[in-house]
């Protein structure tokens, strides 16, 4: 009997894997179809074949962001082969001398300052959690809350909104649910408290991450957007936006959550920070040495990031001293360098390639010269840009959403190109509503503790309040810097 239920569950998922292959194809094919009758209705004799082969691309990649046929890093990586050889070709026609530099910075985006920005961070987290001195900031931070349950929730919310800031959202949540669990495991299974914690984590996790360039990925696609249009933005600058952006979402979610979900309990056991100790039990002097220099590492880039404007050193040139640092001290070897998220710098730089060639091939120029006639009201923009980025990230990767449609954005306006960039990179960040919104939220829902409508609330809470505090915030700093 145990045989043949066995056999009949092994059948079962080769079945089901057959039908996930099928259902890519199918949507891949629906997505290429996407694209071409998209491609053949907006066609206009005014557009070159260069642009006609870009605005293919955006449709397909479109399509396939949204459909997840194939993974979002390898849409990136379509991306540069498209470019290389569609426009390749174009370009050996028309200027066969000098076609190769026109191809070669689409494929150079690998090299742009985003990408080292990003990579320092990646470097840091994963040294952090190396010497387990994510946990020991994370248990000393709790101990200072107090054990009512509505401070705990808010202490670990905050930890984890601040941790989002230099690591990626993904591992901070992993990290975060990992040294609650326990704790939770010891509640009812419909507690309040457990789902207000394995709601709460996430969304800080997300929330957080608009407070600094490396917190999220949208966000250096809006610096890298702004840094084309001659606009620069430096650590400290974005700091300025994000992080009282990040600091009042987080905490208006907080008192959401307290709202929704109250505890019944006057305090809770904090004794499942003990266990944190367990995970890290190497004492030795060696040990200890590490812990401190990356420490002193962190400590060290943080300062210098924040005051770019004194020194002058780019933040992406300050970003290759954790690099270096931490690998010549052997803190962070060659194992933990192939571990990092390749594939989200991948995504990351196969939209800077799609931005670009947007704007290279004249395609972003073209539609500017059309709208040129209409009179688009910035605020109404706002607004529609801002919902529009939510929805989309709620359905699709909020770096593929940003990258489509900030450059859109750019070719709306003709005056005050950093508002709208701007509110797309931060508003990509609020969209919490299913458990596919965000790899945070997947986190949360693979405990098996909460239910897909469990999200809903919080997601629809933080799809319009978001947008509200993140397009107030861009306008009063805008005010400000304009005076």
């Amino acid at each position: 009997m145990a045989d043949s239920r066995t056999a009949s569950m092994r059948y079962l998922k080769k079945f089901q894997h057959v039908v996930d292959i099928q259902q890519k194809i199918i949507y891949f094919l629906l997505s290429i179809i996407f694209a071409f009758v998209l491609t053949y209705w907006i066609n206009s004799p005014d557009l070159d074949q260069s642009q006609v082969y870009v605005l293919f691309l955006l449709f397909l990649s479109i399509g396939l962001w949204v459909t997840e046929a194939v993974p979002p890093f390898a849409v990136g990586l379509l991306i540069f082969g498209f470019l290389v050889f569609a426009l390749g070709g174009y370009y050996a026609e028309i200027d066969p001398e000098n076609a190769s530099k026109y191809v070669a910075k689409y494929v150079q985006t690998w090299s742009n300052s985003v990408i080292w920005l990003m990579l320092g961070g990646f470097v840091m987290a994963e040294a952090m959690q190396k010497v387990g001195l994510d946990k020991t900031l994370f248990k000393m931070t709790i101990s200072k809350f107090g054990s009512k349950p509505r401070n705990v929730l808010l202490g670990i919310m905050l930890v984890t909104a601040v941790f989002s800031m230099i690591m990626s959202n993904t591992a901070t949540t992993a990290m975060m649910i990992a040294a609650v669990i326990p704790f939770i495991n010891t509640l009812d299974k419909d507690s309040p408290l457990s789902k207000a914690l394995l709601i709460g984590i996430p969304a800080a996790a997300s929330l957080g991450g608009m407070g600094t360039i490396i917190g999220s990925p949208p966000n250096a696609i809006a610096v890298d957007a702004l840094s084309n249009q001659g606009i620069q933005f430096g650590f400290l600058e974005w700091m300025i936006i994000g992080f009282p952006v990040a600091v009042i979402l987080v905490l208006l979610f907080w008192v959401f959550l307290i709202n929704k979900f109250v505890p019944k309990v006057a305090t809770i056991d904090l004794s499942f920070l003990n266990d944190l100790d367990n995970e890290t039990p190497n004492n030795s002097r060696i040990f200890n040495i590490k812990r401190k220099i990356v420490l002193g590492v962190l400590l060290l880039t943080l300062t210098l990031w924040l005051t770019g404007n004194l020194h002058g050193i780019q933040a992406s040139a300050v970003s290759l001293l954790p690099i270096m640092l931490l690998t010549l001290l052997g803190i962070v070897s060659g194992n933990d360098i192939r571990k990092l998220p390749w594939d989200t710098l991948m995504l990351v730089a196969g939209g800077l390639s799609l931005g670009l060639a947007i704007q290279e091939t004249g395609l972003a120029e073209y539609y500017v010269k059309m709208l040129n006639n209409y009179n688009l009201n910035i605020y109404a923009l706002m607004i529609v840009f801002s919902l529009l980025t939510v929805i989309l990230s709620n359905f699709m990767s909020n770096t593929a959403t940003t990258t489509i449609l900030i450059p859109i954005a750019i070719i709306l306006v003709s005056s005050n190109k950093v508002i709208l960039p701007l509110v797309i990179g931060l508003s990509a960040s609020a969209a919490l509503f299913l458990p596919i919104s965000t790899p945070p939220n997947a986190i949360a829902f693979s405990t098996g503790k909460l239910e897909q409508k469990d999200f809903r609330a919080g997601g629809l809470f933080a799809g319009i309040i978001g947008p509200v505090v993140i397009i107030a915030m861009v306008l009063l700093m805008n005010a400000i810097y304009t005076s």
